[in-house]
């Protein structure tokens, strides 16, 4: 009768080598996968200014979808992170920006963070965008708008204007429109926002969890809006 040989169970060293590498192996792909999710699909940023309440609060935590600009224009309505188009923001606004390399290295905080703003989307190329209607509503294309968004009390705009949008570009405002230095603000430089500065679409508010919340278009406020060939859409 023969026997069969049985390899001899490794060493402790050597199984504790093997989970060592194992673990700097799940760790190094873990890596490179967080660096490509940020750098081609989501980023996260953190809002440092009042100019969105209160739909974002002061240093909530919101996702972008970087890929949203690859399948098409933003719509009237998208919350998009962009690159400042002209200096919107001040040499003494971006030296304010700190940054936090372990934040930056996990995806919680842009790399060159300090150098974007966010805004809504309220014209897009060939819309005429102008402040206001009797009622003080934003009219797009002729079409006065109900901007459920604001809060209570705010004034779609204080500031009288009539502009048409560029092809390839956008028309922005800030949510809280009394302390939002938007479009409106640098209409004598460069008020629109290139598509090719368009970083992202928010659509996700992820810090603090109290504000955890999913952003959708809103779709009813820009419903009977039509567009610069009068066909209706959003």
């Amino acid at each position: 009768m023969s026997t069969e040989s049985e390899a001899s169970p490794p060493s402790p060293s050597k199984r504790f080598l093997r989970g060592l590498l194992e673990t700097a192996a799940i760790i190094v792909v873990a890596i490179l996968i967080s660096t490509a999710l940020k750098t081609w699909v989501v980023r996260s940023f953190y809002i440092p200014s009042g100019s969105m309440m209160e739909t974002l609060q002061i240093d909530d935590r919101v996702l972008v979808n970087q890929l949203a600009p690859n399948f098409g224009p933003a719509n009237r309505g998208d919350i998009i992170v962009f690159d400042d188009p002209d200096h919107w923001l001040s040499p003494e606004e971006v030296s304010e920006y700190e940054p936090n390399p372990l934040l930056e290295f996990v995806g919680l905080a842009p790399a060159d963070g300090g150098q974007q703003l966010i805004k809504r989307v309220i014209g897009v190329g060939g819309d005429t965008v102008e402040c206001c209607d009797a009622q003080g509503r934003i009219l797009v294309n002729g079409e006065p708008i109900d901007e459920t968004y604001l809060d209570d009390g705010t004034a779609p705009s204080e500031v009288d204007f009539k502009v048409t949008v560029p092809e390839g570009h956008y028309w922005v405002m800030g949510d809280n429109r009394s302390n939002s230095a938007d479009s409106r603000y640098h209409v004598d430089t460069q008020p629109y926002v290139s598509e090719d500065n368009v970083v992202g679409t928010v659509f996700l508010i992820n810090w603090p969890f109290k504000h955890f919340s999913w952003m959708s278009n809103p779709e009813s406020v820009f419903a009977d809006v039509p567009d610069s060939e009068g066909i209706t859409g959003s």
